[in-house]
């Protein structure tokens, strides 16, 4: 029996439910719960659910290479920080650039430079330092260009280890994605063969269509089977849509992560 703790995003699930009752199925299934923008809930009633929170938000705005937008991504990550302390949540996501509501970058970026390498680098040590003076984790999720994020920044799992590699801090590690990894760069076996010492959480959706495991291309019992090998321990999430009853949905999640 494999060993990953198992988490599902209460943002695509469930969507005929308040959001509260949402965090409430999902923890009635015995899984830890994953929110976005922390600022949008209400964070009392959350807490009140008893839910496990796996991850959360870690900023409202910002990017990391811009003058403005850095100080916009640390102070909001100061905020997101107080927010997590509050729901007991270890890891708090970041992305390439801000997103805005449709998953697109506030500021697109076609070209990015070697010193928006390395000030990315350094604006990311500051957040590690953030997360190290709270005892949290920071996350960087990589995205996909061609489907749902064109125009972002360190979009791709290359790009996000390289970051993180380059921080090499406890408190800032790889959010992979592997939804996104299958649609921008494939071979997903290696891949977590190659990040998994900078690994903080696995995401997991099938391709095309971002729904739960057996609804695209994606063997994810193989993919299960060598995390379990690797020695993999860590969070799986599910961040995908249900393709159509969630509980149906979750059922084969939990199968494809549970042999």
């Amino acid at each position: 029996m494999s060993t990953f703790t198992l988490a599902a995003s209460a943002e695509m699930l469930y969507l005929d439910l308040p959001f509260v009752e949402r965090v409430r199925r999902i923890h009635a299934r015995d899984l830890q719960v994953e929110i976005w923008n922390w600022a949008t809930k209400d964070i009392d009633s959350l807490i009140e659910t008893g839910a496990i929170f796996s991850s959360m938000t870690g900023y409202l705005e910002g990017n990391l290479t811009e003058n403005d937008g850095i100080d916009e991504l640390l102070r909001t990550a100061a905020m997101s920080l107080d927010v997590a302390e509050r729901l007991d949540c270890p890891r708090l996501n970041l992305h390439g650039t801000g997103l805005d509501g449709d998953g697109l970058p506030v500021r697109p970026v076609e070209i990015v430079t070697p010193t928006m390498w390395l000030t990315a680098v350094d604006t990311l040590r500051r957040i590690a330092e953030l997360g190290e003076a709270a005892d949290r984790v920071f996350t960087l999720e990589n995205l996909n260009l061609t489907v749902d994020h064109p125009g972002t920044p360190f979009a791709r799992a290359s790009d996000t280890l390289a970051l993180v590699r380059a921080v090499d801090s406890p408190h800032l590690k790889m959010n992979l994605d592997l939804y996104h990894a299958q649609i921008g760069e494939g071979n997903l076996i290696d891949l977590v063969t190659e990040s998994l010492p900078h690994i903080g959480e696995i995401q997991v959706a099938d391709v095309p269509g971002r729904c739960e495991p057996g609804t695209g291309e994606i063997n994810y019992m193989a993919i299960a089977a060598a995390l379990d090998k690797l020695g993999y321990t860590g969070v799986v999430g599910l961040e995908g849509w249900a393709s159509g009853d969630p509980d149906v949905a979750l059922d084969a999640f939990v199968t494809a992560f549970s042999q």
